[in-house]
């Protein structure tokens, strides 16, 4: 029986991209229903999943599928020498706070814009949150150009770049410029971090300049993110589809290592 990859019913370019990688493999691929769920799977089916977290919540329990994501203060909790600036995850009442200008985003979700606010009064979350959810608060900087990789045990598989001076600008890593650079941080990162993450695992890292001079730029982490929510830019899907599989896969396969980071 062939394993399953299932995908939520909001599609996107990247849930085309690895739907095609998923077939050429031989899974069977399914875009889920909106109300409802597919029959009980056979047994030994294994099912994988793509799509966004809040669909997930209502139905990757019921297809046995463990989805690994980044501790929300893993960023904040890093070495300076890999974020290159203060990172803090706090409480949205203090962020409001906190004088600007200031970098404010949702630590792993889309909830609200991630974006720079004059200060931490002007950020503003969705009417339907309750309670006093969690921000991530930074220093503004300028990223001159930024890089998503998709990492299996520690290793990069693919990658491609994503954004220059904070616009959409891809191209795949592979023969890139700048690829020894990202590759040599994110092995002194891995080296120094690995466990902090799940094996299954989307980094954001760049070319991170601070003010106008041009000679204060350095290499550090962007964020980190759900492999199996991340857009794949112009990276190998086939590559990429290899992480989201051991980000979102079945439960019971789950590797001792990465039970730390399964989403309640």
């Amino acid at each position: 029986m062939a394993d399953l990859f299932a995908l939520a019913p909001h599609r996107s370019s990247t849930a085309v991209l690895l739907a095609g990688a998923a077939r050429e493999r031989g899974m069977d691929v399914t875009v889920l229903p909106r109300e409802g769920l597919l029959g009980r799977l056979p047994p030994g089916t294994g099912a994988h999943y793509y799509g966004g977290p809040h669909f997930a919540a209502s139905a990757v329990g019921r297809l046995g599928i463990a989805l690994l994501e980044p501790a929300v203060g893993w960023l904040d909790a890093l070495p300076y020498a890999f974020t290159g600036r203060r990172v803090r995850c706090v409480p949205l009442s203090e962020a409001r706070g906190t004088a600007g200008p200031v970098f404010v985003k949702p630590p792993t979700d889309k909830s609200f814009p991630a974006a720079v606010y004059a200060d931490g009064s002007a950020v503003r979350v969705p009417a339907g949150d309750q309670g006093d959810p969690l921000v991530q608060v930074s220093e503004v900087v300028t990223w001159v150009r930024e890089f998503r990789v998709h990492l299996l045990n520690g290793e990069i598989r693919t990658g491609s770049q994503y954004a220059t001076f904070g616009r959409l600008d891809t191209a795949p890593l592979t023969g890139h410029t700048d690829e020894p650079a990202v590759r040599a941080f994110v092995r002194r990162l891995a080296g120094a971090c690995a466990d902090t993450l799940p094996s299954g695992v989307v980094l954001d890292v760049g070319l991170m300049r601070r003010g106008d001079d041009p000679g204060t730029g350095r290499w550090a982490v962007v964020e980190a993110n759900m492999a199996w929510f991340s857009n794949v830019y112009a990276a190998d899907p086939a590559r990429a589809l290899d992480v989201v599989l051991r980000s979102a896969g079945p439960y019971v396969g789950v590797r001792d290592e990465d039970a730390p980071f399964r989403r309640p």
